[in-house]
């Protein structure tokens, strides 16, 4: 009987086999584990492990990826890895390449802030149009952080370096922890009841997400969006940001940005008068001068040249149009005249009195007054009248005679 007869594979071969094999069944994972054994290589790549209570997977991290992280890893650390898995051939071992690192819980947390913001976005709470101008020269200032912190420390170190002379009001408050937001929303509400500064400060120092989530807190965003006093957020470092730094009037990156923003040192202060006393002192000559420049172009001499300049055209229109209207009522009168005469002419050449003046003569009867016309309306014996061209004669009638046809 016949035995198959089983293949045998170098190392290489079945080491390469099994990263084949890895490599195509977990292109992206992602591990959560403790970080232990963290340990940066001279090219700036770092290796760790990663472990739980019943096992360990090593893991690596290149330097370009390094560049992106929000945190300083270390060893202790709870962290959720992201990569692909791989064997490293000269060791014989597998280990996960990661491209991300977050500490462990902070997907579910971004995730949960991210739709805070949005709904707190969507109410107005981080409306640009909400935001009040911070005042350039306050005399009272509140803190609402930890009395203890180093927030605190580095409010007043600024303060006094700057020489501000301000006075400051601490409002201490825990800034992590459960129950810490209701406190400190209700320190901002206490500033704003009883007036106690012009400018408040909420802030405290550099910490995880975790620690920064009072901040976050729509209690405190509310009270804040609220507030009548302007309100800096100076929270942790800064590339930290919670939703406080949108709904503020301002947000510093550090607790010290912040005392520097509200404590205009007094020479920077005289600086900054002395250069708007030189910058209206300018303008003031400036416009003076221009003023000046004009008014002399109005003297007496330049004025009246500058009438004759504008009354010179308006007076040539005139005299046109005085030429124009006298010609045209000249002519029109003329015009008016010729018709005149044309019908006094037509009127007297039809006047009854120039017909007599050239010898004709009207034949009437006198009592009636009628005009004969013909000889056939007369008889032997009647009386007429005649008119003349002057003067008129009543005769008796001898003789008619009709009209002969020539």
């Amino acid at each position: 009987m016949k035995t198959v007869q089983e293949k045998v594979y170098s190392v290489s071969e079945i080491t390469f086999r099994i990263r084949a094999l890895l490599e195509d069944g977990f292109p992206s994972v992602s591990v959560e584990g403790e970080i232990s054994n963290f340990r940066p290589s001279s090219a700036g790549h770092v290796y760790f492990i990663l472990k739980d209570q019943t096992a360990v997977l090593s893991a690596v991290m290149f330097k370009n990826r390094l560049r992106g992280l929000a945190f300083e890893p270390g060893d202790g650390q709870r962290v959720v890895a992201r990569g692909s898995l791989s064997v490293y051939p000269q060791r014989g071992t597998y280990q996960l390449v990661c491209e991300s690192l977050e500490r462990a819980g902070e997907g579910a947390i971004l995730a949960m802030l991210e739709e805070r913001k949005r709904r707190l976005a969507a109410l107005g709470l981080f409306d640009a149009e909400r935001k009040k101008p911070l005042p350039l020269y306050p005399r009272r200032i509140a803190v609402i952080t930890s009395p203890t912190g180093a927030a605190v420390r580095d409010i007043l170190k600024v303060l006094c370096r700057r020489g501000a002379g301000l006075h400051v009001v601490i409002l201490p408050a825990p800034v992590q922890g459960e129950g810490a937001d209701e406190k400190i929303a209700a320190h901002i509400r206490r500033a704003n009841r009883y007036k106690m500064a012009d400018v408040i400060i909420v802030g405290r120092g550099g910490g995880s997400l975790e620690d920064l989530l009072p901040f976050s807190s729509e209690a405190v965003v509310r009270a804040i969006a609220d507030s009548q006093i302007p309100v800096i957020s100076a929270v942790g470092h800064e590339i930290d940001t919670s939703l406080s730094d949108y709904a503020a009037d301002f947000r510093a990156p550090t607790p010290s940005a912040a005392a520097e923003a509200v404590s205009l040192a007094r020479d920077e202060l005289l600086l900054r008068v002395r250069q708007y006393s030189g910058g209206i002192e300018n303008a003031l000559t400036q416009r003076l001068e221009k003023i000046s420049l004009l008014l002399s172009q109005y003297s007496t001499e330049n004025l009246e040249e500058r009438l004759r300049i504008l009354l010179q055209p308006v007076l040539l229109r005139l005299d046109d149009a005085k030429e124009r209207l006298l010609f045209g009522v000249r002519g029109a009168a003329q015009a008016c005249q010729r018709r005149l005469e044309l019908a006094q002419a037509l009127l007297e050449s039809r006047s009854p009195k120039d017909i007599l003046r050239r010898g004709y003569a009207i034949v009437r009867r006198p009592a009636s007054g009628e005009v004969i016309k013909a000889a056939s309306f007369l008889s032997r014996g009647d009386e007429v009248s005649i008119r003349f061209y002057e003067g008129e004669a009543d005769v008796s009638v001898k003789e008619t005679r009709p009209e002969q046809v020539r």
